[in-house]
């Protein structure tokens, strides 16, 4: 998709030696001359946004970081990829877990943190171990400016990936959202807030303030780091748009030939991808609908020219995401598609905010009767109203989620829910699952064949 990638090599590198052939630990150096508020200037300068989903500015999460008060302060790499159909942070860790580490050693010395944190599900073995040898090696070899690295191994459930849930799982708890952002109130603050205690005595000297405010970022979004201080920020900006620059890692799986991840520009329209990359649909199909996860509005057909980047998503009335995309060809019931993701984020929910429990358990199930062929008007009536108050007084994105996902396919597809309130479709495809994955590669990706038992008290039946 690029004729010069640099964060997925044709070659996966394994060693240090490897690492610094191509350039490895010269955006370190940078960053060292540079010095801290230098640094964040590039970082800024670039134009680098959050990879994870959100799309916030780098340089400004950094600095915002920087000046909050605080006498401790913390980083983060968020490698806990939950998010459907999405695989790009772990083929990142697999392809160069080096430039990662190196990216997490610079926020940490940009923001002035103690002591920098790579949290990866502990399902990612293959993941875990390359990041764990990674830093090893880059310690004893001075690469990591005496900025202690520490891997957690966390929970498979989604909501470890959400950045105030992985201060939690670093803490020893389990993911529960809490009430503020890491910026505001981060890793073992002493002053407490409703939904979770300090954990930490309080510095008997009282010197300032101790919400130990820490930067969250992406595992992608820390990929790029060393490269753009090593070329330098008007080198990234002259990639991908004016808005989105530089280059992403996109997944693209379900109803395709070849699921597949590859780096792409950003800009590039999603129908290319498609193709190029997933190798489009089978032969006679269509493309009926694309998801990028389970965060944003659904993808129609007169969507899929598009550009991949956050500005057009945006402006086309959706998100993208982790750019992870599922597609479904003409063969989908998008009933069923409704029914399968919003079950998907009912029970991955965790319940401290009852109207997002409550409510995505209410539309998933009122959807499951909806494809069974047994519900009316009144159920479709009673989505829409549930659909509003998902929301309320929500922790995390996860309600949001909700609404968004199931009241764009109820608009967008309005046949298939009239087929089946006057009978049944047709349609439905045994086959089709949540696109959660536990490999991909070689063309072939493998879904969480668990997902489908999980419960709402996230264990298994």
């Amino acid at each position: 998709m690029v004729t010069d990638p640099y964060l997925l090599p044709p070659e996966a590198v394994r060693t240090l030696e490897g690492w610094r052939a191509l350039g490895g630990g010269e955006g370190l150096a940078a960053c060292l001359a540079l010095g801290p508020e230098a640094t964040i200037e590039a970082v800024t300068r670039s134009g680098l946004r959050g990879r994870g989903g959100g799309g916030f500015p780098t340089g400004r999460k950094w600095a915002g970081v920087r000046d909050q008060p605080g006498s401790r302060r913390y980083v983060v790499a968020n490698g806990a990829e939950g998010e459907p159909a999405t695989f790009k942070d772990r083929a990142i860790m697999r392809a160069n877990p080096y430039q990662v580490v190196e990216g997490l050693v610079i926020a940490a010395l940009a923001v002035g943190a103690e002591r920098a944190y790579l949290c990866v599900k502990e399902r990612f073995e293959r993941e875990l171990a390359a990041v764990t040898a990674a830093i090893e090696e880059m310690a004893e070899a001075g690469l990591t400016a005496e900025v202690p690295v520490t891997v957690v191994a966390g929970p498979d459930e989604y909501l470890f990936g959400e950045e105030k849930a992985m201060l939690e799982v670093i803490e020893g708890r389990p993911p529960m959202p809490r009430l503020f952002p890491p910026y505001e109130h981060g890793l073992f603050a002493v002053a407490p807030q409703m939904g979770w205690e300090s954990v930490a005595p309080r510095d008997p000297s009282g010197s300032g303030d101790q919400s130990n405010p820490t930067a969250v970022n992406n595992v992608e979004t820390l990929a790029h780091v060393p490269h753009l201080l090593a070329r330098g920020a008007d080198w990234f900006r002259s990639l991908g748009t004016e808005a989105s620059p530089g280059h992403g890692v996109v997944t693209v799986v379900g109803d395709v030939r070849t699921p597949a991840c590859a780096e792409f520009d950003l800009g590039t329209p999603l129908r290319a991808l498609v193709e190029e990359v997933g190798g489009g649909v089978a032969p006679g199909r269509e493309v009926k609908a694309a998801f990028s996860g389970v965060a944003n509005p659904v993808l129609t057909p007169a969507m899929l020219d598009t550009p991949v980047a956050f500005e057009t998503m945006a402006a086309a009335g959706t998100g993208m995401g982790a750019a992870g995309y599922v597609v479904y060809d003409d063969t989908a019931c998008m009933v069923q598609v409704a029914a399968l993701l919003s079950r998907f984020l009912w029970v991955e929910s965790c319940g401290q905010c009852p109207p997002c429990k409550l409510g995505c358990e209410e539309v998933t199930r009122r959807l499951a009767a909806l494809e069974a062929c047994r519900a009316s008007d009144r159920d479709v009536a009673a989505i829409g109203a549930r659909l509003e108050q998902v929301t309320d007084a929500n922790r995390c994105f996860l309600g949001a989620e909700e609404q968004a996902l199931v009241a764009s396919v109820l608009r967008a597809y309005p046949d298939d829910f009239a087929a089946h309130l006057e009978g049944d479709c047709g349609a439905h495809r045994p086959d089709l699952v949540v696109p959660k994955l536990v490999d991909l590669e070689g063309g072939r990706a493998v879904y969480d064949e668990r997902q489908a038992r999980k419960q709402p008290d996230w264990t298994y039946a």
